[in-house]
């Protein structure tokens, strides 16, 4: 176990599921964590359970899709906290459909959360990353590679997350900050995987698919998350890492028809 005592912990979408496993995960090895989302709710039981993880902990309500609720989130855990040692943007939007039938609402609404949110949380931080030395997470998805039906609003969005994780590494190495993306697979306590395989059928099919056959679990996303982030990574950058059990390699159903009514 690598200790993150003293570290700087900053979460975008850290109040629930994956992103807030995270949180808690980087609770349980010393660090200060600060968590931001929304729902004002969400941020307060996010806090209390962390703080009961024995903590510093806070957090902040704010929308990824606005500039200016992100820098007073970001100026607030750096006023808390001081500067970030570790930003996990994570914040993303989903919902099943087939492209002719996405509203240009709908469609602007996940690249506004995921693309957008992303420049937002990434941009409002960088004055406040630790330099050189903090690293970067950004939560992607298998999306951004392998097409599926149902979904090209997400596709296009969280490809354009891993590019921006590209670009970002090109141009803040020099300054010593590392940025990686982490693809999580099938997890089975989110409410995606409730959501797209929602009885036991689809659920017993997708497991099926998995080459380690199994579901994963959020401490498996923020286990990757914890390595790099650690000196034992400090020379990764750049990188799109699934974390997937092989899930990827055999993409089932690459097409989302199955959850779809014509």
């Amino acid at each position: 176990m690598v200790s993150f005592a003293g570290k700087t912990v900053c979460v975008s979408g850290g109040t629930s599921g994956i992103n807030l496993g995270i949180a808690r995960h980087f609770a349980t090895l010393g660090a200060k964590v600060f968590v931001f989302s929304r729902d004002p709710a969400k941020v307060g039981l996010a806090v209390k359970g962390l703080k009961e993880l024995g903590a510093q902990a806070a957090g902040s309500s704010a929308d990824v899709r606005q500039v200016e609720t992100v820098k007073a989130a970001i100026a607030e855990c750096v006023d808390t906290f001081g500067p970030i040692d570790i930003l996990v943007s994570g914040a993303a939007g989903n919902f099943v459909a087939r492209a002719k039938d996405i509203s240009s609402n709908g469609f602007r609404a996940v690249m506004e959360i995921d693309v957008l949110g992303t420049h937002h949380v990434l941009h409002s931080a960088y004055p406040h990353l630790r330099k050189p030395g903090a690293s970067v997470i950004n939560i992607s998805a298998a999306q951004a590679s392998v097409a599926m039906i149902g979904q090209a609003h997400v596709c296009a969005a969280k490809a354009g997350v891993d590019m921006l994780t590209r670009s970002l590494a090109l141009e803040w190495g020099p300054d010593g900050v590392r940025v990686n993306s982490i693809v999580p697979g099938p997890i089975g306590d989110t409410e995606g995987v409730k959501r797209l395989m929602p009885d036991e059928k689809s659920y017993a099919a997708k497991v099926a698919s998995i080459p380690l056959r199994r579901m994963g679990a959020t401490q498996d996303v923020a286990d990757l998350c914890d390595f790099l982030c650690s000196d034992r990574a400090g020379y990764i950058t750049g990188t799109v890492i699934p974390v997937d059990g092989g899930a990827i390699l055999n993409p089932m159903p690459t097409r989302l028809e199955t959850f779809i009514d014509d």
